[in-house]
């Protein structure tokens, strides 16, 4: 009889409950399922990531005396033949916030369990807590998952030697293995603890200043994204050594301080972030293809695959420059600021009135770092069909005049328009005509309409019943509902600054 643990979107040794709860003779198990990989939501990028990934697991589990034994086909057949062969004593994995297809295969895999008689001890990922009854008690269930013990990597566990490793697939269907990425991120746990040393070394210092703009963020960002998503480090390794930095900082004289301590700050609710919209999907896995809001979900439009407008935001060739340009970067590097991609889905959605799935499908095969339980949730909420959220209409021009005011970011991408004077870089229309194509639109004007079609949504009767419930199975408890507004939070911060200031005034 032997042990399984099976790999999926946790491809480490370290801090890995699913390997440390094993004993006995153990096989390790990774299987490439076409099926997945012919979804909708799965792009070449994507597995050239993992598969760089499992090339390390496999390196990290061999230092351990453990094959990586890796099998392409559908996981029940593959545990079915296992089992006819070996005897599985029991099935060890962390638990999975995925797409609506790994959903599906999991619940297939707890049936041959059961069938079978093999206990699936499953371990839950940190940050994420499966059967939630509550979101109230969510931060502090996490804030204790956080604070437990890191995992070292096991020792003196048997291999199963009989079975050969297997190998691991150029590709993991019949596909084209090209999609436009032209720069890879590299995998593994070297190249993520190399980004987080070299975030906290000194890296990170402009972290909040140059988050936003593409022009810096590519290089201030901690871009640990991809390596989180594969879980080649897991969330609480990345929160614990962060938490620590930060204790060392402030602990420091400012002159010292590589980073301040507030760029450390930020990372680690970057990282909350993160378990906080994971949290999302796995409460309710349908958002992938319904909106959260009932009065969203009635007023949404399908948009086939042709439909030009979607085509020509996919392709970068809407006529607003700076959105083109970050498409384009998108396609070639597999990688985008937070705020860019923001801007990119809400203007698909609001400026464009492309149903939020088709556009959301497009840029989750551009994602190098998807990540279901992000993504979802993240493209219903930029596109208003949550109903808890303010509505971001983001600007395409104004945007690139704030993140991209000379236009470099645009001439890398757009090198057509690098003879321009920087504005016209932004605005080419209004200089020599056919440099450019036109925008599809104008874009004040599709701003107004869509934000007259949002305001007659929320003024229809129940709407805000409806937002209630969806706040309270998915809202932060860190607002209220409809105050998560950063600009108006601002301006009442100032507005009680200014008002303090007065009354501290003495009229002699």
């Amino acid at each position: 009889m032997i042990e399984v643990v099976w790999f999926k979107r946790d491809l480490r040794v370290e801090d890995h409950a699913a390997l440390s709860a094993a004993r006995g003779r153990v096989l390790c198990l990774y299987v490439v399922e076409p099926g997945y990989w012919q979804g909708e939501d799965a792009s070449p990028r994507q597995w050239r990531f993992t598969r760089a990934a499992l090339c390390d697991l496999r390196a990290r589990l061999g230092a351990l005396g453990l094959p990586l034994v890796v099998r392409r086909g559908e996981v029940p057949a593959v545990l079915a033949d296992l089992h006819a062969r070996h005897g599985i004593a029991a099935l060890h994995s962390h638990e999975e916030t995925g797409n609506l297809r790994t959903y599906a295969r999991d619940r297939a895999v707890a049936r041959f369990c059961r069938a079978h008689g093999i206990p699936w001890r499953e371990q839950p990922q940190p940050g994420v807590i499966r059967r939630l009854d509550d979101r109230d008690l969510w931060a502090r269930r996490v804030a204790a998952q956080m604070a437990q013990p890191l995992l070292p990597p096991p020792r003196g566990l048997l291999p199963v030697v009989e079975e050969p490793e297997g190998e691991i697939p150029d590709q993991p269907c019949p596909w084209s293995p090209e999609d436009g990425l032209i720069t890879l991120q590299p995998a593994g746990r070297e190249p993520a603890l190399a980004l987080l040393d070299s975030f906290l070394a000194g890296r990170g210092a402009e972290y909040r200043r140059g988050m936003s703009s593409p022009l810096t963020a590519g290089r201030v960002c901690s871009r640990l994204s991809p390596h989180l998503a594969l879980g080649s480090l897991s969330l609480r390794e990345a929160v614990r050594r962060v938490q620590a930095a930060r204790e060392e900082l402030e602990a420091m004289e400012a002159r010292a301080r590589p980073i301040p301590p507030g760029a450390a700050h930020s990372l680690l609710s970057r990282l909350h972030w993160r378990a906080h919209f994971m949290q999302k999907l796995e409460s309710e896995p349908e958002l992938e293809i319904r909106a959260a809001h009932p009065a969203a979900e009635a007023a949404r439009r399908p948009t086939p695959p042709e439909e030009e407008r979607l085509r020509a935001w996919a392709e970068g060739r809407t006529g607003w420059p700076f959105l083109d340009a970050c498409m384009r970067a998108l396609t070639a590097t597999g990688w985008l600021t937070f705020r860019m991609r923001a801007m990119l889905q809400a203007v698909a959605s609001h400026h464009l009135g492309l149903d939020w799935r088709a556009s959301g499908l497009v840029l989750a095969r551009r994602f190098t770092d998807y990540e279901p339980g992000i993504h979802w949730p993240q493209v219903q909420m930029q596109s208003a069909a949550t109903g808890i959220n303010t509505p971001r209409l983001y600007d395409p021009i104004k945007q690139g005049l704030d993140h991209d005011p000379e236009g470099r970011f645009i001439a890398r991408w757009i090198p057509e328009l690098a003879p321009l004077p920087p504005v016209l870089r932004h605005m080419p229309w209004k200089g020599e005509a056919g440099l450019y194509p036109p925008p599809l639109l104008d874009a004040a004007e599709a701003a107004r309409a869509a934000r007259e079609r949002l305001a007659a949504q929320r003024r229809a009767p129940g709407f805000e019943a409806a937002a209630r419930a969806v706040f309270a199975r998915h809202g932060s408890r860190q607002r209220r509902l409809h105050d998560d507004d950063p600009l108006a939070r601002r301006a009442r911060a100032a507005a009680r600054a200014a008002r303090a200031r007065r009354q501290l005034t003495l009229d002699l």
